[in-house]
């Protein structure tokens, strides 16, 4: 049964209207944005019973942290190029940053927030550059993090 005040809790969210923030700091706008996941590894464990019949339990394993991708239009910032350059230098202590994927409904208000801990891009690309095409260049960044968590 539904619950929550009508036309306020089970309002569906708008997948448009979302903001990106790492240490605290909303950044650029993306267009994109994927893998907000929470997967536990199931383990299987098997036993036999006394009387000899073979069963099989299922039971919750390690936590598979997600690998999130947000997408936007290049633009001349190299804010997130840096990011992955410090990884590639092996400054990973400092490459790693805590942030939050901010959910907004239709009047702009926050109605959900996904926290993620010690994150750092492992993936950057451009797309695909075409003379003549009108299209905008896209840019990715894939990035891994030790946690995430919903908190509102």
């Amino acid at each position: 049964m539904a619950k929550g005040l009508p036309g306020l809790e089970t309002d569906a969210l708008a997948a448009y209207h979302f903001a990106i923030e790492i240490d605290g700091v909303e950044i650029a706008q993306f267009t994109e944005l994927s893998g907000i996941t929470s997967e536990i590894d199931v383990i299987d464990h098997k036993e036999v019973t006394a009387l000899g019949k073979p069963v099989l339990h299922k039971v919750p394993g390690n936590h598979k942290a997600p690998t999130i991708t947000l997408k936007r239009a290049k633009n001349a910032s190299t804010d997130l190029w840096d990011w992955h350059q410090k990884v590639k230098d092996g400054k990973l202590s400092d490459a790693r940053k805590s942030g939050s994927i901010v959910l907004h409904d239709y009047t702009g208000a926050e109605v959900g927030r996904y926290n993620f801990t010690a994150a750092w891009p492992s993936k950057m690309g451009i797309g695909t550059l075409k003379a003549g095409s009108n299209d905008i260049l896209m840019e990715e960044c894939t990035f891994v993090c030790e946690h995430i968590e919903r908190v509102k």
